[in-house]
């Protein structure tokens, strides 16, 4: 039995991989349009495919050095292995394919997006989100394929093989290598998210300022020369660093609930591995539910709500999950368990998965209420645009601090109900419901930035106003659901941080993390400045290459004649160019700061200290991620709304307007924040973390590995005399493991 539920891991994970192929099939055999439409979607592809060889260019250099200090360091310790350097580089390149998967189904669904929404929004929207689910199962699948195959190799090699029990120092080294895995998905996810967020937004911010405030011409206009850079900036951003972020806390997720299930002494049928299996087997089914909700994302007219039928898309899938995990725990776990002296009942974990289920949920529709057009926080953003450029600023820096209380009371109360429920193990377990269904939450995700280009390559190839209105419709539907989705992302990252940062506490041998003592507060107080100087560094690349690109968008509107009357075409090459230069460039520093900044804390002034440092960056970097991805969303759709026209004050206001103009003022300081140092955040986190779970047997104060391999074992005897007289002896056994 336990041989075959190790097996059905990967097995799902292949079923993912078989959807994402049959529906990569189905998008690519549609109609791409006319001639001119298919070179400039060429143009987009190209560009994607320039940045992403670069890129890896880079990280190759990088994994070296990092195959070779993981090879060392596995040979110091007890708990680890050299073999920890080859689960890195898989997950790095996993984590990569992941990406390429889809910036490749992206830059094909976009043209084919255009094309279907000439014939009708419901065609439109099928290509669109067929392409996003593509994204969705690629990542989820090679997820759960990777880690779960994985698993059972170094199981095999560890624990099986030399006939030890599972919850000892053997299963704590089989996932410690393991963990190599999770390092190299989460440093690819880093790279790929800072550098994309670096190109999208210089690019974006570059062709706004010259093209709309100066040139008076639309934001995807064909002679823009920016705007080809500003496109492929939605794929290599959006799509490649979002899927490879996701990728990352989605394994994330799932090893930290493995390590603390470790701990877990189980008299279940699976040889005593089901707390360790239960959230990859959760993974796995929640691909298959994925691909149920999928189904369901359809509209049947011109009138359709899209929104809504994402909506339904995804709650049936969150739904599915919910139920059969009833069902998959009542199967795997015993009656009772306990973790660290905190005891439970299996009944208690389900509620847990589905506390995770809802916070996920709910923190979707908060930040779908803080980010979409028609509510009060983006109405009160284009209000504040009639009195200028600085109220629109402050209007969003408002609604951006706003939006952080009740996501971070949803967050609080699943934290400390997931623990009620189920101490440790139930934070983790919560973590791992909510990101079971990350298919299709990647699928929603990923359909935004392709019905964005379907609209540019629309406004590009100058196809009928009518072809415009329907890929604008799914346009702003992306907006909500990309603000939605990195909402989503931040929720996942600090409760995955938590279980991650539980497991670090064991592995390191420390009971606590006591802010009481001076150098524990002070690493508390430089983790919270960690997000901070990262944040600078994002945003100040995207503000250099942005000015890089004003000045080359200017010159040749100033050196190449008959640009604006369509005579001559634009040197789009340059842009892309400029974008891939400063995003290589620029992504290594942040990325240096997250991944050695643990090792140093950690060597230098032990485990403890790493622990504050950990605590004070989970905390100022939810906040800043939460504040910043949903200010710059609430700026956008604010902007966006002008599109149709809004009323302030009585007076109608459209594209062009004074008003408007201030709108674009706010949504260009809001593209970095949302696409860039925002997102970034919760990468920072889980990277930070899992270096110290990488590092923490290097660093240990204490004893571990042995779970439950002593006893202590209690007598009590008790004589009672009933009323004849007579004597009856009782005797009460405690035994309590350690």
């Amino acid at each position: 039995m336990e041989q075959t539920l190790l097996y059905l891991v990967p097995a799902l994970g292949l079923v993912g991989i078989l959807a994402m192929a049959i529906k990569s099939a189905w998008v690519t055999k549609q109609a791409t349009g006319d001639k001119n439409m298919n070179e400039l979607a060429g143009y987009i592809a190209d560009g994607a495919m320039a940045f992403l060889k670069a890129e890896w260019k880079v990280l190759f250099y990088f994994a070296i050095i990092a195959v070779v200090l993981l090879a060392w360091s596995g040979t110091t310790v007890e708990t680890s292995s050299p073999i920890i350097a080859v689960s890195f580089v898989i997950g790095a390149v996993f984590s990569a394919f992941a990406g390429y998967i889809g910036m490749n189904i992206a830059t094909k669904a976009n043209v084919r997006t255009t094309q279907a929404a000439r014939t009708s929004l419901k065609q439109a929207l099928k290509v669109s989100f067929t392409g996003g689910s593509v994204m969705g199962l690629g990542v989820a699948g090679l997820a759960v394929l990777g880690l779960g195959a994985l698993f059972i190799v170094f199981y095999q090699m560890y624990v099986v093989s030399v006939g030890a029990g599972v919850n000892g120092i053997e299963m704590e080294k089989a996932l410690e290598v393991l963990a190599g895995f999770s390092l190299g998905a989460e440093s690819i996810a880093l790279f790929a998210r800072v550098g994309g967020g670096i190109y999208t937004k210089a690019a974006d911010v570059g062709a706004d300022l010259v093209g709309k405030v100066e040139a008076g011409i639309p934001e995807d206009d064909v002679r823009n020369p920016a705007t080809i850079a500003d496109n492929v900036g939605d794929n290599v951003g959006d799509v490649a660093g979002m899927g490879a972020d996701l990728f990352g806390s989605y394994v994330a997720t799932i090893l930290a609930t493995m390590v603390l299930g470790r701990e877990i002494v189980s008299l279940d049928n699976f040889g005593g591995i089901a707390p360790i299996l239960l959230p990859m087997v959760l993974a796995g089914l929640g691909i298959l539910f994925s691909i149920a909700g999928m189904a369901f994302v359809t509209i049947k007219d011109e009138n359709g709500d899209v929104q809504k039928a994402l909506n339904i898309g995804n709650w049936s899938s969150i739904i599915f999950t919910g139920i059969a995990s009833y069902f998959v725990v009542t199967y795997m776990l015993p009656e009772t368990l306990s973790i660290r002296g905190y005891e439970f009942s299996r009944i208690d974990v389900f509620y847990a998965i589905i506390l995770g289920l809802v916070v996920g949920a709910l923190m979707s529709i908060i930040t779908e209420y803080y980010t979409a057009m028609g509510k009060r926080p983006v109405l009160s953003i284009i209000k504040q645009s009639a009195t200028g450029h600085a109220t629109n600023i402050i209007g969003g820096l408002s609604v951006g601090m706003e939006s952080t209380v009740l996501p971070i009371l949803v967050l609080a109360g699943g934290i400390y109900g997931a623990y009620e429920f189920a101490g440790l193990y139930g934070v983790a377990i919560a973590a791992a419901g909510m990101m079971a269904t990350t298919a299709m939450q990647l699928a929603i995700d990923a359909f935004g930035p392709i019905a964005d280009n379907a609209g540019g390559i629309a406004e590009m190839s100058q196809l009928p106003e009518e072809v415009r209105g329907r890929t604008d419709i799914l346009d702003a539907v992306g907006n909500t659901t990309a603000a939605t989705g990195k909402g989503f992302a931040i929720a996942s990252a600090a409760l995955t941080s938590l279980a991650l940062f539980a497991a670090f506490v064991g592995i390191a041998g420390i009971d606590a993390i006591d802010i009481y003592k001076a150098d524990v507060l002070a690493g508390l107080f430089v983790g919270g400045m960690i997000p901070f100087i990262f944040s600078s560094l994002a945003i100040a690349a995207v503000g250099r290459a942005a000015m890089d690109m004003v000045n080359e968008v200017r010159r040749q509107f100033r050196e190449i004649p008959g640009i604006m009357e369509y005579k001559a075409k634009p040197e789009y090459d340059k842009c892309v160019e400029i974008s891939t230069k400063a995003s290589i460039r620029e992504m290594i520093l942040p990325g240096a700061i997250a991944l050695i900044s643990p090792i140093v804390v950690g060597f230098a002034f032990g485990p403890e200290v790493l622990g504050g440092l950990l605590a004070g960056v989970t905390v100022s970097g939810v906040l800043m991620g939460m504040f910043q991805s949903n200010a710059g969303g609430a700026w956008d759709n604010a902007k966006k709304s002008f599109e149709k026209g809004v009323e302030i004050d009585g007076e109608m206001y459209y594209k062009k307007s004074e008003p408007h103009k201030a709108s674009v003022t706010g949504d260009t300081v809001g593209d970095p924040f949302k696409d860039t140092s925002g997102p970034s955040m919760n990468i920072l986190i889980k990277l930070m973390s899992i270096v110290a779970l990488v590092i923490a047997p290097h660093i240990s104060e204490g004893t571990h590995g042995e779970v439950a391999q002593a006893k202590v074992i209690e007598i009590k005897k008790e004589v009672i005399v009933d009323e004849n007289g007579k004597e009856t002896v009782t005797t009460t056994t405690t035994e309590e493991y350690k």
